[in-house]
């Protein structure tokens, strides 16, 4: 049985094509030293204290920066998977061009200039248009 449920569609866009498919020939674990020197994973902790520790701290960072940034940067890494570079481009385009004209860029600036942290409010939960 080969590997089912897109791992073969998205595995080789993770890792080196050669490490994924030395995996799906031979069956093999990918145990997380190995895991963290090919690509899919960002950090091996000592323990779930650590890891916990590690990923708060990393959460708390994403935290601090503006939503709409977070918001664009997930769409941007996303589309670019699937999509050639000049389609990313584009797209980015459209996502930049949306973004400059945001209340987030005001308290940016007005916040650096003040010196202070700055205070970003949430993004609006998104609807699908059929929604009610």
């Amino acid at each position: 049985m080969a590997a089912d449920l897109g791992t073969l569609q998205r595995l080789p866009k993770l890792i080196p094509e050669g490490v994924a498919r030395e995996l799906a020939y031979t069956g093999r674990r990918l145990p997380a030293d190995r895991a963290l020197s090919v690509g899919p994973v960002n950090e091996v902790f000592e323990d779930a204290d650590a890891m916990l520790a590690g990923v708060m701290q990393v959460a708390r960072e994403i935290a601090a920066r503006p939503p709409v940034a977070i918001w664009a940067s997930k769409q941007a890494i996303d589309y670019a998977r699937d999509h050639s570079v000049a389609d990313g481009l584009r797209q980015m385009g459209w996502l930049q061009s949306g973004l400059w004209d945001t209340a987030a860029v005001a308290e940016a600036i007005r916040a650096r200039a003040q010196k202070r942290e700055p205070s970003y409010p949430d993004l609006v939960p998104l609807r699908h248009f059929t929604d009610a």
